[in-house]
C-alpha cells in the first residue's frame, strides 16, 4: 500500500522557494516552535480547525497519496524545463513525515524534476542520511547560532541543527543557507557574526539568503487566534540589511535577499 501524507497547501508559480519556477509543497508537522513561525497552521502533524471555526469545512490539512502529490506537481513540469525550476518541500518541517517525503522525492526524481527541501534542520541524521541522494538543493535554515537563545525562540537547542549541516555539506549536497531577519533576536550584530563565521569556517557554505521580517505570520496569529509572542518588531532598513550583507561578503560569503 502506497504511503501518505498530511499536507496544507500546495504553491504554483513559486519563484522564492528555489532556482525557476517551482511548485511548493507544504507538509504539516513542526518540531520548533519558532515566534515569528510564517506558517503556525503547518505546526501540528495532524489536519485542524483554528480559532472559533469547527466542522469539516475548516480543517486545515488533508491526507494525499504519493501519486496525487506526484501528478499536481507534474502538472507544472513544462514551466520547470524551460526556467530551470521544478518542485520543492517545505512545511512546517517535511523532514517530520520523512517515509512519505522520501516517497514522493523518489517519484519525482525518476521523473527528473529538479527537487529542493526547505528544512529547519531537526531531524535525525539518519533521516537525512534517507533522501540526500533524492535532493538537488537544501533550503537550510540558520536561526541563531547560541543554542541557549535557539531554545528560548524555537523550543530547541541548535546542536543537532548544526551537525545535520555539517553532514549535508560533508557529503556534497548542495546547501542554500538561510537566515531569517527577525528584529533584536537573529538580526544581532553578534548573531550575524557568529553565522558569518560558522560558514566561513565550511568551504561547502558559499551562500546565504537573507529573509526580512514580515508580518504573514502576525497576521495568522491573530487570524487563528494564537499567542504572538514578537510584539512590535522594528522595522530593518535598507542601511541595516546592507551592513548585515557586508559582513558575509567580506568573508567570501555570496548573499541574496528575500528567496
Amino acid at each position: 500500500m502506497t504511503r501518505r501524507g498530511i499536507i496544507f497547501n500546495i504553491k504554483r508559480y513559486a519563484i522564492h522557494d528555489g532556482p525557476g519556477i517551482r511548485t511548493t509543497v507544504f507538509l504539516k508537522g513542526c518540531p520548533l516552535d519558532c515566534w515569528w513561525c510564517h506558517n503556525p497552521e503547518g505546526r501540528n502533524t495532524d489536519p485542524e480547525c483554528f480559532g472559533q471555526d469547527t466542522g469539516r469545512d475548516c480543517l486545515i490539512g488533508r491526507e494525499v497519496s504519493v501519486e496525487a502529490v506526484f501528478h499536481e506537481v507534474c502538472r507544472d513540469s513544462v514551466f520547470y524545463d524551460q526556467s530551470g525550476g521544478g518542485v520543492t518541500f517545505s512545511g512546517g518541517e517535511p523532514m517530520m513525515q520523512i517515509g512519505f517525503l522520501e516517497d514522493v522525492l523518489t517519484a519525482c526524481r525518476r521523473e527528473g524534476m529538479h527537487t529542493a527541501l526547505d528544512t529547519c534542520g531537526y531531524a535525525p541524521t539518519e533521516d537525512f542520511a534517507r533522501i540526500a541522494g533524492l535532493v538537488d538543493l537544501f533550503l537550510y535554515d540558520i536561526k541563531l547560532m547560541d543554542s541557549d537563545l535557539h531554545r528560548k525562540y524555537t523550543g530547541v537547542p541548535n546542536h543537532l541543527i548544526l551537525e545535520n549541516l555539517h553532514y549535508l555539506s560533508g557529503n556534497g549536497n548542495r546547501i542554500l543557507a538561510r537566515l531569517p531577519l527577525i528584529p533584536e533576536v537573529t538580526d544581532t550584530d553578534e548573531n550575524i557574526a557568529a553565522v558569518a563565521e560558522f560558514m566561513a569556517q565550511n568551504k561547502a557554505l558559499r551562500e546565504i539568503s537573507l529573509l526580512p521580517f514580515n508580518t504573514l505570520g502576525r497576521d495568522k496569529f491573530r487570524r487563528f487566534h494564537l499567542p504572538d509572542r514578537m510584539g512590535t518588531p522594528r522595522e530593518l532598513s535598507p542601511e541595516r540589511i546592507e551592513r548585515l550583507t557586508e559582513s558575509f561578503h567580506q568573508r567570501g560569503i555570496a548573499v541574496g535577499t528575500g528567496g
